[in-house]
Parts: C-alpha cells; structure tokens; sequence
C-alpha cells in the first residue's frame, strides 16, 4: 500500500522515462577481480553443487580485456521470467528450513526461499550483479544470496496493522515513533516489531523499510555471527540518528513531484537501485514498487501505490495478513488496479471489483510510460 508521499502522476509518468538510464538490464553475476579469477573458478563449481545446482545450467566466461568472471544460466537470452523458477521441472526447486526467534525465547523452524532459487534468479536474463574490489569473492556472493533469504522469511509471516490513513503505532517500550530508544540496541528494538506486531501500525512504506533492516543486520548479527559486518550495518543505520530514514537510494523516488534533485545521488544505508528490469524478473529480498497511476484513488492516504517484497516462488510479502501472508503477482497487480474501483476491501467492496483479461494483466506489468502500474526498478541489499 502507502507510498512514502503524495506526488503528481502527470510528472511521475514523466519522470519514469527517465529513470531507466541509472542501469541497463543484462544477464549475470559478474566478478570484477582479475586477482581472484583462479580462486573464484576453482571454488564456484563446488558451491553449485552445494546447492544442488547441475553445473549444465550455468555458463561461466572470462573478459580477456578486463578479467571479469561471468556467471550466466543457460536459459534463452530472451527468457527474463523467474516468477516461475518453482514450476519448472530442470531446477528442481524445493523450499529450505531455517530457524527463527520468539518471542518465548525457543527458535521456531520454518520453510523459505531457497538459497538455490535466489541463486538461479541472480543468473537470470534481465540484469547484472556485481561483486567487485573487497567485495569480490565467493563469501560476498553466499553473504549476498545469505542476506536475500534472510529478508524473506521475516517478510513471510506479517500481522502489523494498517493504519489506514491514521497515525503509526510503536511500542513506546523500545521506539519513539520511528527512533529507537535511548540505550535499546537496534538490533532488539528491530526484532521487537517481529515478536510482537500487534504492537505495531505502520504504513507499507515504513514496513518494507523495516523488513529490509531487519533481514540485513539479523543475518550479520544472528545468522552469520560476524560482529564486524553486524557493527558496520548498525552503523550504516544509525549515522544520522534516524535508522529507518534514507535506507533506499534516493533516485527509488525520483519521479515524485517534490523530488529534490539532490538526492538522485544519495546512496541508500543498505540498499542500491537497479533499472531497467524486465517487468518479469524479481530476485527474492528485491524491494519493487507498483504506481496507483489513477489520479482520483491515487489522493487518498495509502493508496498512492504499493511496495513490494519479492518472497519467491511467485509470491509477494503481505504486511497486513489480507491475503494469508503472501500475494501472488497477478494478485498484487489486480488489488493495486483495483483501487481506481473503490475497491478498498476485497469482501466488503466485492462488488465493484473489475475482471481482468490476461492481456489486461499483460499490460498493467508494464511501466506507467507504456499504460502499466510497475515501476521498473528493484532495490536490492548491498554487501558489507
């Protein structure tokens, strides 16, 4: 739902023009280390295995000018869809268990996103991911693939409530609105907002900026056990006081109409932006956004559009438990078109709900400068 303010859809149509110039979509990981190349090519055959990953899926090449190390699946370069990455027989895609706190103190087991998934979407047609200088190595792949799993599956099980135009609601135990306490540690004010949401009423712009913060410093923190990158993150966070402010690259909200220009270049506390992405192609712990580019519906709080975190295996995080934790993507486009409709509860409204056609749904994944909702972008984790 709530984008994070009002804007003009006549200058954010305009604007979306624009911003698939920050990075063109291709097919790969990169490794941008000539230095590391022996290690690299000696290493990344066992950890395709590791995952179950048949090396006949993957292609690996060398740049003989620059060195770089290519990754790329074998797929058509023409196929950019992994929404059905779990439905296609070669990749044998099955869920994984990992272990999660309570609020009771004993770990919880849970099925999430493969590592594999993650992986295989990465290798996809439809962008490049790059690993370079001190992020260039194997460890900075699996803590990047590590850190994706880890933002889905506290995405998967979301009851917060919406407020629906009304004020937020925060646990004054650990937070003051959006800031942490004095002398409460980010990390178990985060971790409260997941253990108990019924003490929480937050906006879905604010939810995802919470999940995503959430997945990054709990897997440095708890799952990696790495002091120094859980350190570095808090760090990142808290530099201006505020950790859930500037989380995203500023040029995520270029099209609104009171961007200020100078934030086209801030860099996000833990995320940065990719453009010009396939309207198909998510990657699981991808930030995506869909524009409610209808000007009557668009002016009421909460519905300017939609943020959305791709969970994989064609399903997109639910804050607010409407959809029993999850939409698929054909739901998500269709409950954010349907807006425009009045349609606001999908029991109580059901009867202006519009059907859609598959051309309809064809149409509506496309950008708002070609007639659709999506914007194409994707904010995806930085390494650390």
């Amino acid at each position: 739902m709530a984008m994070k303010r009002h804007t003009s859809i006549r200058h954010g149509l305009i604007a979306l023009a624009l911003i698939a110039c920050f990075s063109p979509a291709r097919a790969d990981i990169q490794f941008q280390c000539p230095g590391q190349l022996a290690a690299l090519q000696k290493d990344i055959p066992g950890y395709l295995r590791a995952l179950d990953i048949a090396t006949t899926l993957v292609v690996q090449s060398v740049d003989a000018h620059s060195g770089a190390l290519t990754l790329t699946l074998t797929t058509p370069p023409s196929d950019t869809r992994t929404l059905d990455f779990n439905t296609r027989p070669d990749f044998q895609l099955t869920t994984e268990q990992v272990r999660l706190p309570t609020a009771r103190g004993k770990p919880r087991l849970t099925s999430t996103v493969s590592r594999k998934e993650i992986l295989l979407a990465l290798l996809q047609h439809g962008r490049t991911t790059e690993f370079r200088d001190d992020d260039c190595s194997l460890e900075a792949l699996t803590d990047h693939i590590g850190v994706r799993q880890n933002i889905v599956v506290w995405a998967e099980n979301l009851s917060w409530i919406w407020p629906n135009g009304g004020a937020a609601k925060w646990n004054s135990k650990y937070w003051n609105k959006g800031t942490p306490r004095p002398g409460v540690a980010l990390h178990t004010a985060l971790m409260d907002i997941f253990l108990h949401q019924d003490k929480y009423a937050i906006g879905c712009y604010t939810a995802a900026k919470i999940v995503v913060a959430q997945g990054v410093l709990d897997y440095y923190q708890r799952v990696k056990g790495d002091p120094v990158r859980s350190r570095r993150v808090a760090a990142a966070l808290l530099a201006d006081g505020e950790p859930l402010v500037g989380v995203e690259p500023g040029a995520m909200w270029s099209f609104e109409a009171d961007f200020d220009p100078r934030d086209t270049h801030r860099p996000g506390k833990l995320l940065t932006l990719h453009a010009a992405i396939a309207a198909d192609n998510f990657v699981p712990g991808d930030w995506g956004y869909l524009l409610n580019t209808d000007a009557a519906s668009y002016q009421k709080t909460g519905y300017e559009g939609s943020n959305a975190i791709y969970l994989g295996r064609n399903k997109f995080g639910d804050f607010y438990n409407d959809r029993r934790h999850s939409y698929t993507y054909e739901q998500k486009l269709n409950d954010v078109y349907q807006w425009r409709n009045g349609v606001f509860n999908r029991i109580r409204d059901a009867s202006k709900i519009k059907p859609l056609t598959d051309a309809d749904m064809s149409r509506l994944s496309t950008t708002p400068a070609q007639g659709g909702i999506q914007l194409d972008i994707r904010a995806t984790p930085k390494t650390f």
